[in-house]
């Protein structure tokens, strides 16, 4: 929090309280972040062991990777509803505790069969903690400070996929895998014990008549009774206006319209090929000629890279413009997917054009990850209108994990059918197509209410 926060008249609580207590709210909800990436990266390592162990394919390895993402597409959908009928919190308990099932059990896996199973167990946990973590953290902190919180569960992210990349690293002399996706049990314990001992939002508790408590819980947090009185006379009027959101949605042009704009962006933030890079950078490495062990030790790089350039992002893109960041990103994409194509083509046996490679592949990702990423799903929630929010983010988001999905299912099968250089060419061509549609569709929000980039949208796409 920043040093403008300051205490409501009617709070017993210190300026100093609370924002330890907003931090410690914001940083367990944020565990889930650590989770999503923690097990979305640990792959990348633990496939050197486990391809060799089982006798893995190709098309096998990508079916194991992708079959989280097919789980986190279901707990996607499914997440906000749940969450608005148990709580927030209770949500992001049970979270923890699938995640804690689900380590184990894919620790515990003795064929392919079994750990696809368990890891799209653990995916829909992953795809449900990742809509209802926000959501919880920004009816949880004060609105001065609402988004600094809410990005924490962003950064968190990248921060457990290099924890990730790490432990592999560390785990790599033994290849001991079991211990890898075991590890990620750790803090599913955290995130389902920490939860616990937190009390639910006020604007959950307000909704379901638990006002005293909502207004404790408001103090505690820092929010005097008019703020929490305003969010939930938003909360109301939003959920009375998305009531018959398919209907509403079937008479108006321009919200279907905006509503596939941002499901595009969704598929934008993975066109180009991101968790190619995330999920397989080792494998890609060990293919061209580098040892398992040095190979699992290159993805410590793309980690590094990715928690700074995410940090460089949240702090652009408040400043540049969501439009223009976004396609300062898609072309610094291009530009390394074009120049890795015919390096890592040559790269076999040569450790020279190897490392090269791996800079071409650390580059598009700082590229990715401080201006793809962090604008893209923030376009997402300010295009969607108010009336279809929950339908809109949801086939937004939908649309997001089955491109994930598809990259993780199909990179490794492309490049064994097609080469690397065609397939990473494939992707500089789809990031072309990406960037023309964001300069012709995508309206720039900076600076701007959700009410006037709505209307621009009315008043464009309405007839």
């Amino acid at each position: 929090m920043t040093s403008s926060a300051t205490t409501p008249a009617d709070s017993p609580y210190s300026t100093a309280e609370i924002r330890r207590y907003v931090r410690t709210v914001a940083a367990i909800a944020a565990f889930s972040g650590l989770l999503f990436g923690y097990d979305t990266g640990v792959m990348s390592g633990a496939l050197l062991f486990i391809s060799p162990e089982f006798g893995m394919t190709a098309s096998q390895e990508g079916f194991v990777t992708s079959m989280l993402l097919v789980g986190a597409a279901v707990g996607a959908l499914v997440g906000s509803t749940v969450a608005d009928k148990i709580g927030r919190r209770t949500t992001l308990i049970i979270g923890g505790i699938i995640f804690i099932f689900g380590s184990i059990w894919c620790a515990l896996s003795g064929s392919v069969e079994m750990l696809a199973t368990a890891r799209t167990v653990l995916g829909v946990a992953v795809g449900a903690v990742s809509i209802v973590a926000p959501m919880y953290i920004s009816e949880m902190v004060p609105a001065r400070v609402r988004g600094k919180m809410v990005s924490l569960n962003t950064l968190m992210i990248v921060v457990g996929q290099l924890m990730a990349y790490l432990v592999n690293s560390v785990l790599a002399p033994s290849g001991n895998w079991h211990l890898m996706l075991g590890l990620a049990a750790v803090p599913g314990v955290i995130l389902a014990v920490g939860m616990y001992f937190l009390p639910d939002t006020p604007v959950w508790l307000a909704r379901n008549g638990r006002i005293d408590e909502a207004r404790s819980t408001a103090q505690r947090a820092g929010m005097d009774l008019g703020e929490l009185t305003a969010i939930t006379e938003k909360d109301s009027a939003d959920r009375a206006a998305q009531q018959g959101q398919w209907k509403t949605l079937r008479e108006n042009r321009w919200m279907r319209v905006a509503v596939i704009v941002a499901a595009l962006l969704g598929v934008t933030q993975q066109i180009t090929g991101v968790n190619a890079v995330v999920y397989f950078a080792p494998t890609m490495m060990n293919q061209v000629g580098l040892s398992t062990e040095n190979s699992v030790y290159t993805s410590i790089v793309i980690g590094l890279v990715s928690v700074i350039a995410c940090w460089v992002g949240l702090q652009l893109v408040d400043r540049i413009g969501r439009k223009k960041l976004l396609s300062i990103g898609l072309a610094g994409n291009i530009v390394f997917l074009f120049a890795l194509a015919p390096v890592y083509g040559m790269a076999h046996g040569n450790t020279g054009l190897a490392l090269l490679s791996l800079v071409l592949m650390a580059g598009f990702i700082a590229s990715q990850q401080s201006a793809v990423s962090p604008t893209t799903w923030l376009l997402i929630s300010e295009i969607v209108p108010t009336r279809i929010r929950g339908l809109g983010m949801g086939l937004a988001g939908l649309a997001l994990w089955v491109a994930n999905w598809a990259v993780a299912q199909f990179f490794l099968p492309l490049v064994e059918a097609l080469g690397a250089t065609s397939t990473f060419v494939m992707f500089g061509v789809l990031g072309l197509v990406a960037l023309g549609f964001v300069r012709a569709m995508v309206p720039e929000t900076m600076g701007r209410s959700l009410e006037e980039v709505s209307h621009e949208l009315e008043q464009k796409y309405s007839k």
